[in-house]
């Protein structure tokens, strides 16, 4: 099993992508550079039941900030849909004397409209950065509301790994079809996220 780099597909004869149930489909990729949001205002619509996005190597301008995401539903503005989520971290320093496991009250939201966490304190040195993925299921469903999970890891500002997990739904029966992702602070030096479509 091998990673292949053609711009169509992650996984090498979609032996892992059989682990999602389907095959992976590409669709688009951006780039950051000094940026202070990436959107994706295309490609999200009714062709795939659900959507992964992969972050490679977010590496934000300012040191400890939080990045996050959110939608907005077909015809909507302002990124400001209502969400109910929940999260929880895993972390671990370098010196081996501090780790633990637990739920993150700061990161959930209970009918918010504000920006979803994805992961937080991000480190903005050299050599620091966020990695991981977040799947949106059956975006342009009428009928119910629009469920998410997502997994990352990051390089803590502190010098910690981190990992962090977000589950939740966008509160609303209509399409979600734009998502934007940004840090809470200060603009994304640089990094990429893929988005694919899953069969």
């Amino acid at each position: 099993m091998g990673l292949i780099s053609n711009g169509t597909t992650i996984f090498d004869n979609g032996s892992m992508a059989s682990g999602f149930g389907g095959s992976l489909n590409f669709i688009s990729k951006a780039t950051a550079s000094a940026s202070a949001s990436i959107e994706f205002t295309s490609g999200i619509d009714s062709t795939y039941k659900e959507y992964v996005f992969y972050f490679n190597n977010i590496h934000p301008a300012t040191d400890s900030v939080v990045f996050e995401f959110q939608g907005n539903a077909s015809g909507g503005s302002g990124y400001n849909e209502t969400i109910t989520s929940t999260t929880f971290q895993s972390y671990h320093n370098e010196a081996g004397d501090v780790a633990d496991l637990g739920y993150s009250l700061s990161g959930d939201q209970a009918q918010g409209t504000s920006f979803q966490r994805i992961n937080d304190s991000i480190g903005n040195g050299n050599d620091e950065s966020l990695s991981g993925y977040l799947h949106l299921f059956n975006p342009s469903s009428t009928t119910f509301v629009k469920h998410f999970k997502g997994v990352s890891a990051r390089y803590h500002a502190v010098n910690y790994t981190n990992q962090f997990f977000v589950a939740g739904y966008f509160n609303t029966t209509s399409a979600i079809d734009e998502i934007q992702f940004k840090m809470s602070s200060g603009n994304i030096d640089s990094g990429e996220i893929l988005l694919f479509g899953i069969n």
